[in-house]
């Protein structure tokens, strides 16, 4: 359970042991909860191995310059007579493409990292754009209440009441392809759902004593909502902030592979699997098929985390 009493941080030791109240009662630092989490987390070892596997990943993807044998969006350096190569089978550049190439001598291998630096970039910048903006109507719906409260938490149902990939098909189309187009797109689309989390567990702190304490002091609003009412509810974004990462690189690849996601200048998974789609039937099925398994290890990697933050998280679950 959450403590009702706001902890002051100027009582933290800089050590990272635990330090005491004015009443002598011990109070656990950040960097011991960090150690405590860190422990918590490490004793389901799916969840670590999906953690390696997402930097590992983050790493080849940002990384894709200087660790892929070849640039696959220069089209000088692509070669005409490398289309439709086996994969393991030596290119005219001298190297193995290890995944094959497709119909223009893309080195498949290459086009994948490049299209998981671009799920990566999408995702994270989605995510944090739409948890800021759903911290903001949820702690203010929930702080401020009466008209307000009904009026933005209406428009929230409302719009949850839409699938988040009809939206964000409606905005991509009317907004035209490129990066920034899908992130506002996926920003518009998923930012319900972090600023419903964060009222629901706004709503419950706000009635507590600490919350009451300070909003009678002559302490300003916004230092009650951002320095006493947000730290207690953010165990909740961090599960639903990881599981929408993955939902918008998701979704990313699902408007690619529909044709109004990012043009085809653009790496992206779904473009990848959409260009390979119309050789599923021929034994040409690696055009398609891994682009297809990097994204889905990408995806459930994610969500295998966020469901052991989640796990950890809970109050339920503590010794």
């Amino acid at each position: 359970m959450m403590p009702d009493v706001s902890i002051d941080h100027d009582t933290l030791s800089p050590d990272g042991a635990t330090s005491t109240t004015a009443s002598g009662a011990p109070v656990q630092t950040r960097a011991a909860r960090l150690r405590a989490f860190w422990s918590d987390f490490c004793r389901a070892p799916v969840a670590v191995v999906s953690l390696i596997v997402i930097i590992l990943l983050a790493v080849v993807s940002f990384g894709a310059p200087w660790v892929s044998p070849q640039d696959p969006y220069d089209m000088a350096s692509l070669d005409w007579m490398d289309a439709f190569l086996k994969p393991g089978s030596v290119g005219a550049g001298g190297y193995t493409h290890w995944l094959g190439t497709d119909n223009v001598g893309r080195d498949m291998l290459s086009a994948i990292f490049y299209g998981l630096r671009t799920s990566f970039v999408i995702g994270l910048s989605a995510g944090v754009l739409a948890l800021a903006l759903g911290i903001c109507v949820g702690l203010s719906a929930a702080y401020f209440g009466g008209r307000l409260e009904s009026l933005l938490m209406r428009i929230i149902d409302l719009q949850l009441s839409m699938p988040a990939i009809l939206l964000a098909l409606v905005l991509v189309a009317m907004m035209g392809q490129g990066v920034g187009q899908i992130i506002l797109a996926l920003v518009v689309a998923q930012y319900a759902y972090f600023a419903r989390t964060t009222h629901g567990a706004a709503t419950v702190e706000r009635g507590k004593d600490y919350i009451e304490a300070a909003r009678s002091t002559p302490l300003p609003a916004r230092r009650v909502v951002f320095r006493h009412l947000l730290p207690n509810v953010l165990p909740p974004l961090i599960v639903v902030a990881t599981v929408q990462v993955a939902s918008a690189i998701a979704l990313e690849a699902t408007l690619s592979f529909l044709g109004v996601g990012l043009p085809l200048t653009e790496p992206s998974l779904g473009s990848l699997i959409s260009n390979g789609f119309k050789y599923i039937h021929t034994d040409r099925t690696w055009l398609s098929i891994y682009p297809g398994v990097f994204l889905m290890i990408t995806v459930v990697a994610i969500n295998l985390v966020g469901d052991q933050v989640r796990h950890v998280l809970d109050p339920r679950n503590q010794r």
